[in-house]
C-alpha cells in the first residue's frame, strides 16, 4: 500500500485546483502540516496572497494549520495587523501613512491590538468563504460552514454556522470526542495511516483503537 506525496503541489493528477499547502507557502510565520490542501479553481498558488490578510512580519503572529485539513476556495484568515487601537477617539491609523503622522506610530499601542496566532488543529474542514478571524483556535475535527465568520474558539469536534460564527452540534458525544483526541490518528506514521483508511473514515470506535 503506497501513500500519497505529501510533497506534492498538486496530488490529483490533472486537477490543479488543489494543492497540498506545506508545499506552496512561502512564509516562515505560515506552518501547515502534511496532507492540508486549498481547493480552489483559479489555483491554490494564491493562498498566501488572496487568503491571508493583513499578515505583516513586524506583528509576528502566525497562522498555524494542522494536518489533513480540507479548506475551501475563498476561505480568509484576517490576521492581526487588521486590528486598529480602541483606546482612543478615533481608530484611523495616522502613523502608518508618514510624513509628519509618522511620529504617531505606536508600536506598543498595536501591540496591545493582538490576540495571538490563528491555530486550526488537525482533520478540520473549512467551508467555502469562510472567515477567520484574529487568533482564533479551531479544535481538532471542526467543521466551519460556507460563509461563516469565526471570531471565537471552537471546541473540537464542533460545527459551527452563521455571523458570529456559533456551534450548531457536536459531531460526537463527550466520550467518542476524548477518546478520538487521545488517538489522534493524524499523528500516526502515515503507512498505518494507509492501512486503516477505513477506519478512520468509519463509525466504529473499536477498529479505530484497535489499528495496528
Amino acid at each position: 500500500m503506497r501513500a500519497p506525496d505529501p510533497d506534492t503541489i498538486h496530488p490529483m493528477p490533472g486537477h490543479t485546483r488543489c494543492g497540498f499547502l506545506k508545499n506552496l507557502v512561502t512564509r516562515p510565520t505560515i506552518i501547515v502540516g502534511d496532507y492540508s490542501y486549498y481547493d480552489d479553481p483559479e489555483g491554490p498558488e494564491r493562498f498566501e496572497e488572496h487568503c491571508v490578510l493583513y499578515h505583516f512580519d513586524f506583528i509576528g503572529d502566525r497562522l498555524i494549520i494542522g494536518k489533513f485539513c480540507a479548506i475551501a476556495a475563498g476561505a480568509t484568515f484576517i490576521m492581526n495587523g487588521a486590528n486598529h487601537p480602541l483606546d482612543g477617539f478615533s481608530t484611523y491609523p495616522f502613523g502608518i501613512f508618514g510624513g509628519d503622522w509618522a511620529a504617531a506610530f505606536d508600536m506598543e499601542k498595536l501591540g496591545r491590538t493582538v490576540r495571538g496566532d490563528t491555530v486550526v488543529g488537525n482533520d478540520v474542514w473549512i467551508g467555502m468563504n469562510a472567515t477567520i478571524m484574529p487568533g482564533v483556535t479551531i479544535g481538532d475535527g471542526a467543521i466551519i460552514a460556507t460563509r461563516s465568520v469565526v471570531s471565537r474558539d471552537v471546541p473540537p469536534y464542533a460545527i459551527v454556522a452563521g455571523n458570529p460564527a456559533r456551534v450548531v452540534r457536536m459531531r460526537f458525544d463527550e466520550a467518542v470526542i476524548s477518546r478520538l483526541l487521545d488517538i489522534a490518528w493524524w499523528n500516526w506514521p502515515v503507512d498505518k495511516i494507509t492501512r486503516n483508511i477505513d477506519a478512520i473514515g468509519g463509525l466504529d470506535l473499536t477498529k479505530l483503537e484497535q489499528a495496528t
